[in-house]
């Protein structure tokens, strides 16, 4: 009975979190536009199934993500498994390597997941013309979510600023911004906004909290929020990282060839 009461909950502000959306889009078509929007029957059935696939959604993330992250953190981070003495108020690094390493492959498997991603990365394979695959941006972008998810995982851990991480961040996203590939940047602009949507967020977050939770001297409110952050900066490093280096193997693949095409001839 719990059940349905918060489905029926969370269907209802599903809906008044729709309805704006589709009163934009329906307004316009009729209003500004003075047509009649085409395959009416067809836009209706997809908002259905909008609000059932996002009351879905909402729902298990409130009954089985949410729970499972902050327990994963909490277990992860229990003295009887991190060998903590009980009741310590100072925490090494070294004795969270299995929070790190549950970090990074907890970011890269919901950022794989991310169907934000997905389009996006479809999208780009089809104007890119074969320069660019799908698969290969949607791993470039979920190793960089996985890196940053993990470094903010020791920023929690350790307490330190996070600012001064997300600043040099940005440093490393600007210098790199001079070296890669006009083609690229704007995408790898983009691949920073769209890992942080439906599956990433929840999760992180329940992530973050429950770690900040867990280790002692650490407040929920003060450290248990930032991972997010850390999930925008690093796919943008390492989308533009995967261009530089793959335009230097390039040139270095082409320099080759020439310089053996000369000795031919020679």
């Amino acid at each position: 009975m719990d059940l349905l009461t918060l489905f029926a909950g969370k269907a209802l502000e599903t809906f008044t979190d729709v309805l704006p959306i589709a009163v934009v889009l329906l307004g316009f078509q009729i209003v500004i536009l003075r047509q009649r929007p085409r395959n009416l029957s067809r836009i209706l059935i997809g908002l259905l199934y909008v609000l059932l696939g996002l009351t879905f959604f909402l729902v298990g993330l409130e009954e089985a993500l949410f729970p499972v992250g902050k327990a994963m953190a909490q277990q992860l981070t229990n003295p009887a498994f991190t060998g903590l003495p009980a009741g310590a108020t100072v925490v090494h690094w070294a004795s969270f390597l299995w929070v790190f390493a549950f970090a990074w492959m907890i970011g890269f498997a919901t950022t794989i997941a991310e169907p934000s991603l997905i389009a996006v990365a479809l999208k780009a394979e089809e104007l890119a013309g074969g320069s660019l695959t799908a698969r290969g941006l949607r791993i470039a972008v979920a190793l960089g979510v996985g890196v940053g998810v993990a470094i903010g995982a020791y920023r929690i851990v350790s307490g330190d600023s996070l600012g001064l991480y997300i600043m040099a961040g940005y440093g490393v996203v600007i210098a790199q911004t001079f070296f890669a590939s006009k083609t690229i940047i704007p995408l790898a602009y983009d691949s920073g906004g769209v890992t942080t949507s439906t599956v990433t967020v929840p999760v992180l977050a329940a992530l973050g909290l429950g770690l900040a939770s867990a280790v002692p001297g650490r407040s929920p409110i003060l450290d248990g929020f930032g991972l997010i952050a850390f999930a925008s900066v690093f796919p943008i490093i390492s989308v533009l990282g995967y261009d530089i280096i793959s335009t230097w193997f390039q040139r270095r693949k082409k320099s080759k060839s020439h310089h053996g095409e000369v000795e031919m001839e020679v």
